[in-house]
């Protein structure tokens, strides 16, 4: 298989032969095979693991996005990514960073939501005056 983990920046990573690759979901890990069928899946913040002949097993660290499945290709576009070699580092580094991040967002989101709501609110009794 063909691997590209892909960044709104741009590429985070390009590999072939690819012999397998395990990704996170909300329902649980899932494991591709080169012989799997086509699908498309979306992936929360955790670790996304591949191995080539070449590298070995390789983990990386990645937010939400999703991936595709069409034949050989897979493709994993996520916001955020970090490479490493120690596993309990990345899995930190997903709880710390990305996790942590997502929390900030939402509570941004929610108070532009309150001063929307709010802003509309006040321009409807404008206009009932």
């Amino acid at each position: 298989m063909t691997l590209q983990v892909l960044l709104p920046s741009g590429i985070f990573t390009a590999k072939t032969a690819v012999l397998r690759l395990v990704a996170e979901t909300r329902a649980g890990a899932f494991g591709l095979l080169p012989q799997r069928l086509d699908c498309v899946a979306a992936l929360t913040p955790g670790i996304l693991s591949y191995e080539t002949k070449a590298d070995g097993e390789v983990f990386l660290a990645v937010d939400e996005g999703v991936l595709v499945k069409t034949g050989p290709d897979v493709s994993v576009s996520v916001r955020r990514a970090l490479g490493g070699t120690d596993l309990g580092q990345l899995r930190e580094a997903v709880e710390r960073e990305f996790l942590t991040r997502d929390e900030h967002e939402q509570r941004t989101r929610q108070v532009m939501a309150k001063l929307e709501t709010g802003f509309l609110r006040r321009l409807a009794a404008v206009q009932h005056e």
